[in-house]
């Protein structure tokens, strides 16, 4: 989780958490007349929901602006909501909000997105629990392993974890490999003080991913954009061993006035690196709904303005008691969203 202010208290969870490049439309001279311009690629307005199974098999459900109870997937749709992230942990503990989220249990709630008519971006942590900015632990079985071993593991699961989505009869349309990667992944041996090995290991990532889903983007995945020393840092030594991603996910939580400058450093990191940008997670506190919805309308605007790709709210759905984050959209008394996701419309 990324904000321009100092990070609200952790909880038990990570900090926490797309479709094609956007096209400009081009004009293009036909025989003789003017053919029509292409249109630029819809601007993808996206959530993080991997809590949603094990909210509702806790008995937890979700009403919708007027108070009805209704399918969580059809209150997001009425937002604009046309895509879903989802995580995926290696060996993950049966906790229901630290842990689930199996790839098992991902390809089952990646075929309701599907079915719901809603996009999948696909997101592994490449740990058995939450990774995020400050940390990024492997999954208890590789911590052993030498660099040549986790790259044999870390390839093999990729490939297998797709392999499961693919079977359930879903075409993902992101993979992001990594969570908040800005210090590398699987440290030690991922850390991005091992720039080679780093990039390795996602090259590994990256390349399995297109050899089951040629056509899908592979995204790295960055948070704080205001710290732009730290992005630098990983981003340096991504490109200069060779790296390669398609699309660069960035999470910011940021609001008031520290939108603007981190639109102007997410602009500058789309320039610089030559890859356009997704804002993969976004939330405000539950308490301050309508400042939130101002932030999210803030960061759509200036995202597009430059010609990013989309913007998620992590984990809108979440209430208490099932959870402490306070970074939610949805009012525990009422079971109804905030005034935040007014920000989508």
């Amino acid at each position: 989780m990324a904000t321009n202010n100092p990070e609200p208290p952790p909880v038990s969870r990570r900090t926490v958490l797309l479709g094609a490049a956007a096209g400009a439309g081009a004009l293009a001279l036909g025989a003789g007349s003017l053919a029509e311009a292409a249109p630029a690629a819809t601007f993808v307005k996206g959530a993080d929901i991997s809590w949603m199974p094990q909210m509702e098999a806790n008995g937890y459900y979700w009403n919708n602006k007027s108070g009805q109870r209704q399918d969580l997937f059809t209150i997001l749709k009425s937002y604009g909501i046309t895509a879903i992230s989802l995580r995926t942990w290696v060996n993950p503990s049966s906790s229901p909000a630290n842990g689930h989220c199996s790839i098992q249990e991902t390809a089952r709630m990646a075929a309701r997105c599907r079915d719901a008519g809603l996009q999948v971006l696909l997101g592994f942590h490449f740990g058995d629990t939450w990774n995020s900015v400050g940390v990024q632990n492997p999954p208890k079985a590789w911590a052993g392993m030498s660099y040549a071993q986790m790259l044999t593991a870390l390839r093999s699961y990729v490939t297998n974890s797709l392999n499961t989505i693919k079977a359930a009869g879903v075409t993902p349309g992101w993979v992001k490999i990594g969570n908040e990667q800005n210090s590398g992944i699987c440290h030690p041996i991922g850390s991005v003080s091992r720039p080679a090995q780093m990039t390795g290991l996602l090259n590994a990532a990256y390349d399995a991913s297109k050899q089951i889903f040629p056509t899908t983007p592979v995204l790295i995945h960055l948070a704080q954009p205001q710290k732009m020393d730290s992005i630098r840092t990983f981003m340096n030594a991504y490109r200069g061993n060779g790296g390669k991603w398609d699309i660069t996910g960035l999470s910011s939580y940021a609001g008031g006035s520290n939108v603007a400058p981190i639109i102007g450093n997410m602009k500058t990191i789309q320039t610089t690196y030559g890859k356009p940008i997704m804002h993969v997670e976004f939330g405000g506190p539950v308490s301050k709904a309508t400042a939130t919805r101002d932030a999210l309308r803030q960061f759509i605007s200036g995202t597009k303005s430059f010609g990013g790709l989309g913007t998620f709210y992590w984990e809108p759905e979440g209430y208490s008691p099932f959870t402490g984050y306070d970074m939610t959209a949805w009012n525990s008394s009422t079971r109804r969203p905030t005034a935040a996701l007014d920000g989508f419309l």
